[in-house]
């Protein structure tokens, strides 16, 4: 049975978010002890980042409630076919509320926000506070680190798939990995 793979818009926005959280990723780590004035360059570009991909997300939802998913392979085990399901959601979750927590905490501390210097975003109706800015951060470092935990399950899922299992799993969001 020939594996039912991913749309091509799909596999783009998967593949595009995938970049784009991996490049937010190393700009913080990298702007954590730059000087005060390139470290806010990098987070400026690390917001812009983050809105994007928010952005993204909210496409890839509306795709995705348009076009359902393939179904997963039946040769899955049940636990492999509920996890996958579960870091899915927390996936979409994450890459919702990482950005809304980012954009809170800019919000709530009163800093602006700028897409790429291509003009300002407002900020969320949270009003100027820095406890609540503080709150935010808190929250986005949380949720970042929950990030990198899935992403590693993911990943670890994904090999295990295309090097223990052999099977076609990967191919669904890899079309260089479709058998012709």
């Amino acid at each position: 049975m020939e594996t039912q793979h991913y749309s091509r818009v799909a596999v783009v926005l998967h593949w595009l978010i995938a970049v784009l959280i991996a490049l937010n990723f190393a700009a913080a780590w990298i702007a954590e002890d730059m000087p005060k004035v390139q470290k806010m360059e990098i987070m400026a570009t690390h917001k812009a980042i983050g809105l994007t991909i928010l952005a993204l997300t909210l496409v890839r939802i509306v795709w995705r409630l348009m076009h359902k998913a393939p179904p997963l392979s039946s040769a899955l085990a049940a636990w492999e076919a509920a996890l996958a399901k579960v870091t899915h959601g927390l996936f979409y979750f994450l890459m919702l509320f990482i950005p809304l927590t980012g954009w809170g905490m800019a919000s709530g501390w009163g800093k602006p926000i700028s897409w790429f210097g291509l003009f300002g975003v407002p900020p969320l109706p949270v009003g100027d506070s820095k406890v609540l800015g503080g709150i935010f951060h808190e929250s986005h470092e949380v949720l970042a680190t929950a990030m990198l935990a899935l992403i590693a399950l993911h990943v670890a899922g994904a090999l295990k798939h295309q090097i223990l299992d052999r099977d076609d799993t990967m191919a669904r969001m890899v079309p260089f990995l479709r058998r012709r």
